[in-house]
């Protein structure tokens, strides 16, 4: 699992599927941090905050490229 916030740059230059390939990562552990929380095993409190942020940039970048690449046609 990363650790550690994914900069807007370091979004912007992922290919679609390796952005879509990386949401679904950050979902999966989001779900599993609800149950951690759920069943009182969280550690890190603030992850779930970095894990939601991290899906907003993924999701921004990803409509960005869906109306350039609409823009261009």
């Amino acid at each position: 699992m990363r650790e550690r916030l994914m900069k807007a740059e370091d979004v912007r230059a992922l290919s679609p599927d390796q952005l879509a390939d990386e949401l679904l990562k950050l979902k999966k552990e989001q779900f599993n941090l609800r149950f951690q929380k759920a069943t009182g095993q969280m550690e890190n409190t603030a992850r779930s905050k970095e894990i939601r942020r991290d899906i907003a940039r993924i999701k921004t970048v990803q409509n960005a490229k869906r109306v350039a690449a609409a823009n261009v046609k």
